[in-house]
């Protein structure tokens, strides 16, 4: 068993794996030599995984998988926890704006009693639209998720063995992975660290991936849309309601009452609405459910760096099957 492993997804990554590995290299041996860096390559369509193979060739502390095709970045850092082995294990991302540099500190803080310790990032080295996006996206999602997700901390972080050895269990289908470390629980810390700015390339999340990935996760880790479908409609109904009474009085003090089709058409066509997305709400639980009742795998991979890996990897999903 390794003292410390580095899980890291890689997506369309070519131009920084080096500078990555070298940096990676520098700041785990002030920690220890008996360390795992995995590289977890997700189909980008690039060289990532021909360069994941070199470097493997030349440190067999370098461990790659790859994918059968692009399951995203959840999905890269489960089969990264799935696969290490060691009694301290960092997550972070390939793109060198988490700071290898960070990591001795990390794990000194680890070292006081905390299973968990969470880099919080300071100013973002992001566009300023990328920032205003991400602030607004985790605002609206802790209110509607109904938790409280601080959104300067990102997947990076180190965490014990026993922190792994609890997620492994979890395998529900939609993975966000910090939301899963938090439910976890366990001795939790947090230490203010540098945001680097993006050694090559450009970000991959667009602004409609981070409200897809959002809107998934409200639908696998809160029923607070459907509490809230709820109260609109016992809203609308009550001031239909105090419509339907102002009428009435109207009616009978005045012996007019109101007429005309487009108030009637207009309230038509605006409850319509109102039930069709909460019928659209609905949908969208009953179809995750469904989703999960297909017990598929997280994820297929198509070859490792090493054959003890793959050896290693369906020894573990042998197990989780119950074959």
């Amino acid at each position: 068993m390794a003292y410390i492993s580095v899980v890291i997804p890689v997506y369309k990554a070519e131009g920084c794996l080096h500078e990555l590995y070298q940096r990676l290299k520098a700041s785990i041996e002030i920690i220890s030599e008996d360390f795992e860096i995995i590289l977890v390559e997700d189909c980008g369509g690039d060289r990532s995984w021909e360069i994941i193979l070199e470097l493997a060739n030349k440190d067999p502390r370098i461990k790659g998988i790859q994918f059968s095709r692009n399951f995203g970045e959840q999905y890269g850092i489960t089969a990264g926890l799935d696969h290490c082995n060691a009694e301290w294990v960092v997550i972070m991302d390939c793109d060198l704006q988490d700071r290898p540099e960070e990591i001795p500190r990390l794990y000194a803080k680890a070292q006081e009693g905390y299973d968990i310790v969470l880099a919080k990032r300071g100013k973002r080295k992001d566009p300023i639209l990328k920032r205003l996006t991400s602030s607004l996206f985790y605002k609206v999602f802790n209110y509607l998720a109904d938790i409280n997700y601080d959104g300067q901390v990102n997947n990076f972080r180190i965490v014990s063995r026993k922190v792994v050895d609890s997620f492994r269990v979890l395998r529900e289908q939609l993975r966000f992975f910090s939301l899963l470390v938090q439910w976890i629980g366990f001795p939790t810390a947090s230490i203010d660290v540098q945001h680097g700015s993006r050694f090559a390339g450009k970000s991959t999340y667009t602004f409609k991936k981070l409200w897809k990935m959002g809107s998934e996760t409200l639908v696998a880790y809160s029923d607070k849309p459907l509490r809230l479908s709820i109260k609109l409609g016992f809203l609308i109904s009550f001031l239909a309601f105090l419509y339907g009474t102002y009428t009435f009085i109207d009616a009978l003090l005045y012996g007019t009452t109101v007429t005309g089709w487009t108030s009637v058409i207009v309230s038509l066509y605006f409850l319509c609405g109102i039930i069709i997305a909460f019928l659209g709400i609905i949908g969208l639980y009953l179809g995750k459910t469904f989703d999960e009742t297909k017990k598929r795998p997280l994820y297929i991979i198509r070859q490792y760096s090493d054959s003890k890996d793959s050896s290693a990897s369906r020894l573990y999903l042998s197990n989780r099957s119950g074959r």
